[in-house]
């Protein structure tokens, strides 16, 4: 990978290494690991590799749950009509899933509302609330949005219509004037962890409630959603997340609900043995695939149906529908890439901004991610929807892409996310002054470090310590997401013999890895890996150093451990490259 750093991280106290592996009877490599997780003890280390759900957090210490719960039970034994308000990401769709089965569950009488993408956009809309007042909602309860909604909110006030706002996005200075507002990133919210997703949070809510009317264990059999929305949003899977994340990803590997089901056949995963990062790259777009090109309601339906027929029939449904995605974003990427190819200016810049009137608002994310993987420059998409530019952001490491759209505020129409992704909103005219902005922000803000593609190295491991018992451990440390990531590795003394790598479509690189000290033999494979390096392996073999983590891959329904290559050097070009940090 050209441009790239090799960066091997250190623990900062050694001596607390070698104490772990003794304590554990591990290796140092993997007792590395655990200290950097900043795992320490045994107790901890306990905990880290046994996560229970005892751990959770009480949710009475969330700003609003004691109003919430008690607002909602009352609408529910008083037979209040109780609207549902969700997003149509997988989050969204996950989160509006739960508490609609949960409140249905409980007797309420409940309906789920999620807004159109092209119409309406992100969160509480006009539109959507007067839906709810149309159909004698009294009690609207938003998951995965509406922290921003202030209008909104007071908009349905003055329709009888109380709102109990569920979220995990950052808030701005005013808080909506809502019956309660749940989320933990609320300045005043004492909640000890603060990185739940939509459908954490709505659990939370849903938890609540249930130890509120002595049902202590209903909401658990929801878990495998909030797993999933835990893994498609990228929240740290660290604390509650990784409990949360860990309980949901085994109702789903021992009994998914008929949904579930059916799109990891769709998928084609091997059942039983879904991981987070499965979730992220197979089954989080297709649920994502309605939401972007026609009705996200195709995607709460799937997961809320107990008919497997129709779960069939749905999910076969999103499968068409992320086909066309893909279709629709292929273009779209080659225009943009073109775009950027094509511009001196866009060269010299330290950050994308583009804009098309024609792209579709669906796919733009997506672009603006491939954006940032390949230029490694912050990157927004842009197209018209109703005569406004609405687009995506996409960050880079480090650098906080919501404060700089924070600080072109009052040029934008509106805006909102997290560090690394938002969305927003500028009036077409001014959309040339907030290029110049951004672009400039972006400029003066933005480190060297993060302008620079690196890739952090937990440890360097001889290929001989890869054993059953190692990977069995490291499989312990999963599930793996942002905060608990995959670990990477960095393995010296390996070769390529002549005639033992080939490319698969043309651009993935296959090889058997052999080890100089033990002359074992291990499967790899690095996608979109088509490089000189890689061509000259393939043809004459070599001596490599190679970066990678370790996967699995499954044939004939067993599964076999699997080098999954990030970059590789040739030994040789190793000592003149900037690789050597």
């Amino acid at each position: 990978m050209s441009n790239t750093v090799w960066k091997i991280l250190e623990p900062d106290n050694q001596k607390d290494v070698l104490h772990l592996s003794e304590a554990l009877n591990i290796p140092q490599s993997l007792a590395r690991l655990l200290v950097m997780r900043n795992i320490r003890t045994f107790d901890e280390a306990k905990r880290f590799f046994r996560p229970d759900l005892s751990y959770l957090h009480d949710p009475f210490l969330m700003d609003g749950m004691e109003a919430a719960t008690g607002r909602v039970i009352h609408a529910v034994t008083h037979n209040e009509k109780i609207l549902v308000y969700g997003d149509y990401d997988v989050d969204g769709t996950c989160s509006t899933a739960l508490m609609y089965m949960f409140l249905k569950e409980l007797g309420a009488q409940v309906e789920y509302y999620i807004p159109n993408r092209m119409k309406e956009g992100y969160g509480i809309s006009i539109l959507g609330i007067d839906y709810a007042s149309s159909i004698g909602t009294n009690l609207m309860i938003s998951v995965d949005c509406g922290i921003t909604a202030i209008e909104e909110t007071n908009y349905a006030k003055s329709l009888g219509v109380e709102l109990i706002i569920c979220d995990h996005h950052k808030p701005k200075d005013i808080l909506p004037a809502a019956f309660a507002v749940l989320d933990p990133l609320k300045p005043q919210c004492k909640y000890p962890f603060k990185y739940l997703s939509g459908a954490g949070v709505a659990f939370k809510l849903a938890q609540g409630i249930s130890e509120r009317v002595g049902l202590h264990d209903k909401p658990m059999k929801y878990l495998d959603l909030v797993a999933l929305a835990g893994a498609a949003d990228i929240v740290p899977l660290t604390d509650e997340n990784r409990i949360l994340v860990m309980e949901g990803l085994q109702i789903i590997n021992k009994n998914p609900r008929p949904g579930v089901a059916a799109l990891i056949r769709t998928s084609r995963i091997p059942d039983g043995y879904l991981s987070s990062g499965q979730i992220v790259f197979s089954l989080a777009p297709r649920i994502n695939a309605a939401g972007r090109l026609s009705d996200a309601k195709i995607a709460v339906e799937l997961l809320i149906t107990n008919d497997q027929a129709t779960a069939d029939r749905l999910a076969q449904d999103l499968e068409s529908e992320n086909t066309e995605r893909r279709k629709i974003d292929e273009g779209t990427w080659n225009e943009a890439s073109l775009q950027v190819e094509n511009s001196e200016t866009i060269a010299e810049q330290c950050s994308i901004v583009l804009h098309n009137e024609l792209w579709h608002p669906g796919v733009i994310g997506i672009v603006a991610s491939r954006m940032v993987e390949k230029y490694y420059k912050p990157s927004i998409m842009l197209t018209t929807v109703d005569g406004v530019a609405k687009g995506s952001a996409r960050s880079v490491s480090r650098f906080n892409i919501y404060e700089a759209l924070r600080n072109c505020e009052d040029i934008l129409l509106h805006y909102g996310g997290h560090e690394a992704a938002a969305g927003l909103a500028v009036e077409l005219d001014r959309l040339e002054e907030f290029k110049e902005r951004f672009n400039r922000i972006v400029m003066e803000s933005i480190s060297d470090e993060s302008k620079t593609r690196t890739i952090e190295i937990d440890t360097e491991l001889p290929l001989s310590e890869i054993t059953p018992k190692f990977v069995r451990i490291l499989e312990q440390f999963a599930p793996f997401g942002p905060g608990n990531h995959r670990p990477v590795f960095k393995s010296d003394n390996v070769y390529i013999r002549k005639g033992a790598a080939r490319f698969l479509k043309s651009i993935h690189f296959a090889a058997t890895l052999r080890d100089k000290e033990s002359e074992r033999d291990f499967d790899s494979i690095g996608f979109n890996m088509l490089n000189d390096d890689t061509q000259r392996l393939a043809s004459e073999g070599g001596d490599i150093s190679a970066v990678y983590s370790i996967d699995y891959y499954t044939r004939d329904g067993k599964r076999f451990p699997q080098l999954k290559l990030k970059d590789l050097v040739m030994t040789d070009q190793l000592v003149n490259s900037q690789k050597a940090v």
